[in-house]
């Protein structure tokens, strides 16, 4: 449950991430009022997930799943810059992210509740 609490808050940082860019500086409110529930859900889910994993493990999967998500959207969607270097390390990272869940084991008792 814990991981996909993580998972759920790290794609929550994605959207928050896009809302950011597209808010234009804060000054289209209809986009603003959406990514701050968006920051607010995606650090309430991290925030109940560490109740089990550990945190160094926790925020690299958070901040890595924000990262390779915003990248490859914005690349998608957004006009930004694409090239086969930073395609491989985009994908790089999240091998590595999925290395970290196949290695990490919870912090806390295992059966305890979120």
């Amino acid at each position: 449950m814990a991981w996909f609490l993580l998972v759920a808050g790290g794609i929550l940082e994605i959207g928050w991430a896009l809302g950011l860019a597209l808010s234009d500086g804060f000054s289209k409110v209809e986009i603003v009022i959406p990514t701050l529930f968006l920051m607010a859900g995606s650090f309430y889910l991290f925030a109940k997930s560490l109740k089990v994993l550990p945190v160094s493990t926790a925020y690299a999967v958070f901040t890595g799943l924000g990262s390779f998500g915003t990248a490859v959207l914005g690349m998608l969607f957004l006009g930004d810059a694409v090239s086969l270097p930073k395609i491989i390390l985009v994908f790089t990272l999240i091998f590595c992210i999925i290395g970290l869940k196949v290695v990490s084991t919870p912090s806390k008792e295992a059966g305890h509740k979120i």
